[in-house]
């Protein structure tokens, strides 16, 4: 990484990064969230981009909904208790911090199955306008390599050619052909924000339907799916969301696509008269036809109990902390590291960078591992990357500034 400080004396930088990081988070407006979530105590958790902490709420939640709504309850909560409706009314929950209206967000299944209703989904919304010559599916290189399969699947199931480009060949790669473009907000690996905005007009220029992965976006930074006109997306939960292990996804479908939204799972659960049992599918109004079976309802309560600690927070001051945060853990690691032993992958400019740090080294597997050996938990991604995410609500800059110190120890 390049030289950004004097590098005589140890001390003396050590001093000014451990200062910096006090006088930061004495600044910190959500500081007070911290409190929010079970933390253990002498770990520095940058991982919350593989998994959110956990909120102190849901532990509660669950013993609740587990002794008394289902022990006692039982069948009747289905009604008494709401889980019937959990899978609209914590999709209105997520719609403020992805910024879209109530009603277009529907939570279950997984990213995976949701990618595969949404890619399918978008082809035959294109279909419905005869436009038969939009054969192609355009999908991010890069992406993770779940999208990947799931998008050559759909496009051989749909009877389109799967055309794979980087993000930054898209606008190239757009024309009459394209029938859609599955694309990721931020990439998985470098932490590399994608323009959203920009790459949305530029699809819907070319006649074609934008689907967007916000699986490492959504709850860092302002996604704006209204605003921008996004067409589908779909995101997972347990990463800015604070979900838990597994905690379910979500499929958003705009307001303008759904009463022609097509799903390629049409479950029961996403019929019109779901108890009717009727051997023909009607779908039910909104975002509710893309619910497929019964909902994992222990997984979607925790949810719901995690999103309480979004109560009051505006995604523009998590954005602006986000970038603080990834600022000032890039600055600690050009104080303390050696000179040419990492190397920054990561964007600097903050129109490019979500809100990870990657950075590369030789041996990063071993390193990660005694990274955590020392309470600093990052993550590793093949051959040589390591990842460390930044989640405002609970990381304060003295983390940084330890993560960072350990790391050049290590090293």
């Amino acid at each position: 990484m390049s030289e950004t400080a004097d590098r005589s004396g140890t001390a003396d930088r050590s001093e000014s990064c451990e200062n910096r990081a006090r006088t930061l988070d004495a600044a910190d407006e959500l500081a007070e969230f911290r409190e929010l979530f079970a933390l253990p105590e002498g770990i520095t958790y940058l991982d919350g981009n593989s998994l959110g902490a956990l909120p102190r709420s849901v532990p509660g939640r669950l013993q609740e909904v587990a002794a008394h709504e289902w022990g006692e309850l039982l069948i009747r909560s289905w009604d008494e208790s709401g889980w019937w409706t959990a899978p609209e009314r914590i999709g209105d929950l997520i719609a403020p911090v992805v910024g879209a209206a109530p009603g277009q967000i529907v939570v279950g299944d997984s990213t995976s199955v949701n990618v595969f209703k949404a890619l399918v989904g978008a082809v035959r919304l294109v279909s419905q306008d005869d436009d038969l010559s939009r054969d192609e599916i355009l999908v991010d290189a890069t992406t993770f390599p779940t999208d990947g399969y799931i998008a050559e699947s759909a496009a051989r199931m749909t009877g389109r050619t799967l055309r794979p480009v980087r993000p930054e060949e898209v606008r190239d790669a757009l024309g009459p052909r394209t029938a859609c473009v599955l694309l990721n907000h931020v990439d998985y690996r470098s932490g590399r924000l994608h323009d959203l905005p920009g790459l949305t007009a530029a699809i819907h220029d070319a006649g074609a339907l934008a689907v967007w992965d916000l699986c490492h976006s959504a709850g860092a930074l302002p996604v704006g799916l209204d605003e921008h006109g996004v067409d589908l997306a779909v995101g997972c939960t347990y990463k800015y969301l604070n979900g838990g292990p597994g905690s379910p996804a979500y499929l958003y479908v705009a307001a303008r696509h759904q009463d022609r939204f097509d799903s390629p799972l049409p479950g029961w659960t996403g019929h019109a008269n779901p108890f009717g049992m009727t051997p023909d599918f009607t779908p039910a109004d909104g975002a509710t036809r893309g619910r497929v079976g019964t909902p994992d309802i222990l997984s979607m309560l925790a949810l719901e109990a995690s999103l309480e600690v979004w109560g009051g927070v505006a995604i523009d001051s998590v954005r602006a902390k986000s970038l603080a945060l990834t600022d000032f853990f890039v600055e600690c690691v050009e104080r303390y590291v050696p000179e040419g032993r990492v190397e920054l992958v990561t964007p600097r400019a903050h129109g490019e960078r979500g809100s990870q740090i990657a950075l590369r080294c030789p041996d990063a597997g071993d390193v990660m591992r005694e990274l955590i050996k020392r309470g600093v938990i990052g993550d590793f991604r093949h051959p040589d990357v390591l990842r460390f995410g930044f989640t405002p609500l609970y990381v304060g800059f003295g983390d940084v500034e330890r993560a960072a110190r350990v790391l050049a120890e290590v090293l």
